[in-house]
C-alpha cells in the first residue's frame, strides 16, 4: 500500500497534471480570450496599449494616439468582435473619413496583427463580420489556458474569456469542456482514487484533501463507502437540476452546463452575462430558473451526508447539526441586512421589494457557496453591502459539500477553541475538552490544525495581495488607480477561496483577462491551494518532503 506522504504527493501532482491536460483543449481549439488593445487615459494623453507576448506585464506596449484615432478605436472596441461596417463606423464616430483613417492605421506596422480590414480573415470567418472593420482578437495562450483549466477543476469559476456568447471566438465544445471541468472538480478527482485505493491512512489522506473539514460523527467510517455515497448524491443532484432546468425551457446544452457549474459550486456559465442572460429570453421564467439554481447552490454548499440522511427520512439530524444551522443562518441574516441596506440607500438595480429579494438572495447564496453566478452587478451596491459580500468569501460552505472557502465548521470550532484558551488564561488548571454536538472531539490534533490553518491562510492572502499590488501595472485600471488596493485584495480572496468574481476590475461584469501573466500564474496557484486546503500543494515545495527517511 501507499502511505500518507505518498498520498499527499498523489493529491498535489495529480492536480498539477489535471491543470496542464485541461489547458490543452483551450490551446488546440484556437479559443479567443480578449481584444488586442486597451485604451488608457493618462495625465499626458491617451494611449493604446497592446496585450501581446508579455509575461511580466500586461498592456505594457504604449502608443500615443490622436483624438480621432481614439474615437475610431473606441467605437470598434465597443462593437465587440464583429466590428463595424463602413457606414456604422462613420456614424458612430461622426467622422466621414473614419474608414480611410482606419485603413491608414492598419497599413502601419505598428498596428500589424491588431486591426483587420473588410475582406481579411480566413475562409471560415463568419459572413456577418468579414465585411466589417474590426479587431483581431487574441487567442488563448498557455498561461490563460492553465488559468481557465485550474479555475474549472478547482470550481472557482474565474475566467479570462470575454465573449462567451460568440461561438466563433469560444466554440460550444469549449463551453462544454469548461462545464465538464467543474463536474470533475466538484466530484473530486481524488475520490476516484479512494474508490480504487481503498481505506487506510492513504485513503483518509486523499479524502481529507478532497472533502476537507473535521469528520462528523454521522459520517461513514469506511472511506470507500463515503466516496461512493458522496458521488451518488452528487450525480443525482446534477441529474435532477438539469431535468428541472429543461422543464423550465432551458436547452439541454445550457441545462447540463449550468447544472454542472451549480452542483460543483463553480460558476462557469455559457453566457457572458451569467445567469442574468435568462432574463433576456422570451417565453421562459427567469424568476423560476434563478429560484431553482439558488436552491441547488444552497444544497451544494451543505454537507452531502446530511442530504442523504434527509432522503432516508432522518430529517431531524440536519436541524441538530451546528454547522448546517450556522450556514443557513448566515445566508438569512446576510440577505436581510443587505436587502435592508440596499433598499434604504436605493442601490442601483434593486427596484421593487420582490425584485430586490430575488437578486439579493441569489447573490448572497452564490457568494456564500463560492459558486460565483451573477444576476446583478453587485459592484454597484453600497460599500457596506460589498464589504459583507467580501467577508462572506472567507466563510464558504459546509464540510462534505462541494463549496470552497474556509468552511463554516472551522469557524464553529475556532470560537470553541478561543473560548477554551481564554478560560485557560485565568484558570490554567481547568481542563476543557473540545466538543462538537455535545461529544468530545476525538482528533487530538484538531485544535492545533484549526489555528494553523487560519494562520497559514491569512499569511497566503496577505502575501498574494502584496504580490498582485507590486507586480500589476497601473494601466490595468485605465486611469482608476485608486481602486488598485481593493480590487487586488478581492482578486486574491476570490481565487484563494474559489469564489470567482471580486470587485472592480474583477467584479460581477468583469473578468481576469486584464491581469499580467505572472499574476495569472499566482492566481492559478492560489486556486489550487484553496481547493486542496493548502497543505497538499505547499508541501510539494518543501525539499524535505521528497527526501527518503
Amino acid at each position: 500500500g501507499i502511505y500518507r506522504r505518498e498520498a499527499m504527493a498523489i493529491v498535489g501532482l495529480s492536480w498539477v497534471l489535471a491543470t496542464v491536460l485541461g489547458a490543452l483543449p483551450f490551446l488546440f481549439s484556437g479559443t479567443c480570450a480578449r481584444p488586442p488593445i486597451k485604451i488608457v487615459a493618462g495625465v499626458d494623453g491617451v494611449f493604446v496599449s497592446s496585450s501581446r507576448w508579455e509575461i511580466w506585464k500586461r498592456w505594457n506596449l504604449r502608443t500615443a494616439i490622436e483624438p480621432q484615432q481614439c474615437d475610431i478605436l473606441s467605437a470598434v472596441l465597443s462593437a465587440g468582435p464583429r466590428g463595424l461596417s463602413e457606414y456604422s463606423l462613420k456614424a458612430e464616430t461622426g467622422n466621414p473619413a473614419a474608414a480611410d483613417e482606419f485603413r491608414r492605421m492598419a497599413a502601419s506596422k505598428d498596428w500589424s496583427g491588431v486591426l483587420q480590414l473588410p475582406g481579411e480573415g480566413s475562409r471560415f470567418t463568419p459572413a456577418d463580420r468579414v465585411s466589417h472593420f474590426r479587431l483581431e482578437w487574441v487567442t488563448v495562450g498557455l498561461i490563460d489556458a492553465m488559468f481557465e483549466s485550474q479555475s474549472g477543476f478547482s470550481t472557482t469559476g474565474a475566467t479570462v474569456l470575454t465573449e462567451l456568447d460568440d461561438s466563433w471566438l469560444v466554440p460550444h465544445c469549449i463551453l462544454f469542456w469548461r462545464a465538464s471541468t467543474h463536474f470533475l472538480g466538484g466530484l473530486g478527482i481524488i475520490v476516484l482514487f479512494v474508490v480504487i485505493l481503498g481505506q487506510g491512512a492513504a485513503g483518509k489522506a486523499l479524502m481529507r484533501a478532497e472533502m476537507p473539514g473535521p469528520t462528523k460523527e454521522g459520517s461513514t467510517a469506511r472511506m470507500q463507502h463515503t466516496a461512493w455515497l458522496f458521488g451518488g448524491v452528487y450525480l443525482v443532484l446534477n441529474g435532477v437540476l438539469a431535468g428541472i432546468l429543461m422543464l423550465l425551457g432551458v436547452s439541454l446544452f445550457d441545462a447540463l452546463c449550468h447544472a454542472f457549474a451549480t452542483m460543483a459550486t463553480g460558476g462557469f456559465s455559457t453566457y457572458t452575462a451569467s445567469v442574468a442572460h435568462f432574463q433576456q429570453l422570451p417565453g421562459i421564467s427567469s424568476v423560476m430558473i434563478e429560484g431553482v439554481i439558488t436552491l441547488f447552490m444552497f444544497l451544494a454548499g451543505a454537507n452531502f451526508m446530511l442530504l442523504f440522511l434527509v432522503v432516508i427520512g432522518r430529517w431531524r439530524i440536519p436541524l441538530a447539526d451546528a454547522e448546517f444551522r450556522l450556514y443557513a443562518l448566515i445566508v438569512v441574516i446576510l440577505s436581510l441586512v443587505i436587502l435592508a441596506t440596499g433598499m434604504l440607500l436605493h442601490d442601483p438595480g434593486f427596484g421593487s421589494l420582490p425584485h430586490a429579494v430575488r437578486i439579493v438572495v441569489f447573490q448572497v447564496v452564490s457568494i456564500q457557496t463560492t459558486t460565483g453566478f451573477v444576476t446583478a452587478d453587485f459592484d454597484q451596491w453600497n460599500s457596506f453591502s460589498r464589504l459583507l459580500l467580501v467577508l462572506t468569501m472567507f466563510v464558504g460552505g459546509c464540510s462534505g459539500g462541494t463549496a470552497g472557502g474556509m468552511k463554516v465548521i472551522r469557524y464553529v470550532l475556532l470560537v470553541k477553541i478561543l473560548r477554551i484558551e481564554m478560560e485557560h488564561s485565568y484558570h490554567p488548571r481547568v481542563v476543557r475538552l473540545l466538543r462538537m454536538g455535545g461529544k468530545p472531539v476525538e482528533d487530538q490534533e484538531l485544535r492545533r490544525s484549526i489555528l494553523v490553518y487560519f494562520g497559514v491562510l491569512s499569511i497566503l492572502f496577505l502575501l498574494g495581495w502584496v504580490c498582485v499590488v507590486a507586480l500589476e501595472p497601473m494601466a490595468t485600471w485605465s486611469g482608476h488607480e485608486g481602486n488598485k488596493l481593493i480590487d487586488s485584495a478581492t482578486a486574491v480572496a476570490a481565487t484563494l477561496n474559489n469564489i470567482g468574481p471580486g470587485l472592480g476590475v474583477v467584479g460581477a461584469t468583469q473578468n481576469f483577462s486584464g491581469f499580467c501573466g505572472i499574476n495569472k500564474l499566482l492566481f492559478t496557484l492560489l486556486m489550487m491551494v484553496g481547493r486542496l486546503e493548502i497543505f497538499p500543494v505547499l508541501v510539494l515545495f518543501l525539499p524535505g518532503f521528497w527526501k527518503t527517511n
